[in-house]
């Protein structure tokens, strides 16, 4: 029955695996992402208890995959949106460069003050939202990369960052009260 079932998914990869993966890039406009969300795809009809059952197990693959890429759509504009009203605050706040010429020693010291705020709040966080949140931001790696080496999904990654991001600007929201 296992057998079956893995031969069946099989077929249905080999038959509509590219047209799946080429529908998705369009939509995601990114084949990366969009051969990690076919594969989610598979996983889960591999999932059903007899997906060689359905009536239509294309339509099925291909409404799963449009589903995982709406939901992708929907946190990478969440995350846009959160990195905009970060750069949004960083420019209605300090300067940009903190470093520029003209910096006043109270400028410096606050930034030094903050910048050890979120070391100790990146030091509480999951190790592996730490470590996606560190490659990015210390190394540049595009989420592509960093999901690949920390062997997790690019969604996974995003979550990580997105997590190490709302606990960062939590931790700096409750240092700014108790400055208050």
């Amino acid at each position: 029955m296992k057998d079956d079932k893995d031969q069946f998914i099989a077929e249905l990869v080999a038959e509509h695996g590219v047209l799946l993966e080429r529908y998705l890039a369009r939509k995601l406009d990114s084949p990366e992402d969009a051969a990690e969300l076919a594969q989610e795809a598979y996983i889960r009809l591999h999932r059903l208890e007899q997906p060689e059952n359905l009536d239509n197990a294309r339509a099925f693959l291909f409404q799963v995959a449009t589903n995982l890429a709406v939901d992708q759509l929907r946190r990478r504009q969440l995350h846009f949106r959160f990195l905009r009203s970060e750069k949004n605050q960083a420019e209605d706040g300090e300067p940009a460069d903190i470093n520029a010429a003209g910096a006043s020693p109270e400028q410096i010291l606050a930034a030094r003050e903050k910048l050890a705020a979120i070391e100790r709040a990146l030091e509480e966080l999951p190790f592996k939202a730490k470590q996606a949140f560190l490659l990015h931001r210390q190394s540049g790696m595009p989420y592509s990369a960093i999901a690949e080496q920390m062997q997790v999904s690019v969604s996974s990654v995003e979550k990580y960052i997105l997590q190490a991001l709302r606990h960062c600007r939590a931790a700096l929201a409750a240092r700014d009260s108790i400055d208050d």
